[in-house]
């Protein structure tokens, strides 16, 4: 999945390997609500559906979600770091071998994840007031994005200074020794011719 700052639904598809583990991530800020669907098909039997285990993890490893041998699952949960969030997904080893199996994994962040119609019965609105709530989610969402956005860019500007500043003193200090070098070099040769009376 790829990284977005804007928050949507994306419904992707997924083919797990016979083996092994197939991950998608999305990076995304803090205090995000996240909701996530997921179900298996198999391609070649549909009447034969493989169980898969699932897993996860913050940018800092916490499990936030694992379930085994599900045919299908759900996950939610609101994020409490910025960073890359990760879903794993493998077939369980006990079954018997499937060569194609698919899963299909819709995940939700941010105001796409809001269940709309309980927000409208709960203030009893509809029509044009309800798009207008979404609308106002919407800008506010974006100009969260924003602020998180310019203060990345503050951090990231700051650990630039701080490199160039550090780039300049070791170019500095480089520059001093290959001076010194070339200083005691002149000398010693100096000195070396003198001792042969070359000079």
């Amino acid at each position: 999945m790829v990284a977005s700052s804007f928050p949507a639904a994306r419904g992707i598809w997924l083919s797990i390997p016979s083996s092994g583990t197939k991950c998608v991530s999305e990076e995304i800020h803090s205090n995000v609500v996240v909701l996530a669907d997921y179900y298996v098909i198999n391609e070649e039997k549909p009447e034969h559906v493989p169980k898969v285990s699932s897993r996860v993890t913050s940018p800092y490893g916490t499990d936030l979600h694992h379930q085994e041998n599900a045919t299908h699952g759900q996950f939610a949960f609101t994020t409490s770091e910025a960073g890359n969030y990760m879903a794993c997904f493998w077939l369980d080893e006990h079954q018997e071998h499937v060569a194609n199996v698919s899963l299909g994994l819709e995940w939700k962040t941010g105001i796409a994840a809001k269940d709309w119609d309980s927000v409208a019965k709960k203030e009893k609105i509809e029509g044009v007031e309800l798009d207008l709530k979404r609308l106002e989610a919407s800008v506010e969402s974006i100009h969260q994005n924003l602020i998180y956005l310019k203060e990345r860019e503050a951090e990231m500007r700051e650990v630039s200074e701080q490199t160039n500043g550090r780039v300049a003193w070791f170019s500095i200090m480089a520059l001093s020794v290959c001076i010194a070098v070339a200083t005691f070099q002149v000398w010693y040769l100096t000195r070396y011719f003198q001792k042969k009376k070359l000079i």
